[in-house]
């Protein structure tokens, strides 16, 4: 697996599972807070789209993964 597809696999289980543990009528429901969280990976993909940087997939880089295309 490439490192840009590592990032948008764990972003969009980051998203899910923050959902889950944001939204009351859910099973696993913690708190709220967990929707800033939601926001703040958001935000993350909306700025590595506009910049064409990500720090999450320069460290998997280092970390020896193939960057693709």
């Amino acid at each position: 697996m490439k490192s840009w597809q590592l990032v948008r696999l764990v972003a969009g289980l980051f998203i899910l599972a923050s959902l889950a543990m944001g939204i009351e009528g859910s099973p696993v429901f913690v708190s709220p807070w967990w929707l800033a969280f939601t926001a703040f990976v958001g935000a993350n993909l909306l700025q590595s789209a506009l910049t064409r940087w990500c720090l999450m997939e320069t460290i998997l880089r280092k970390l020896g993964l193939e960057p693709g295309c």
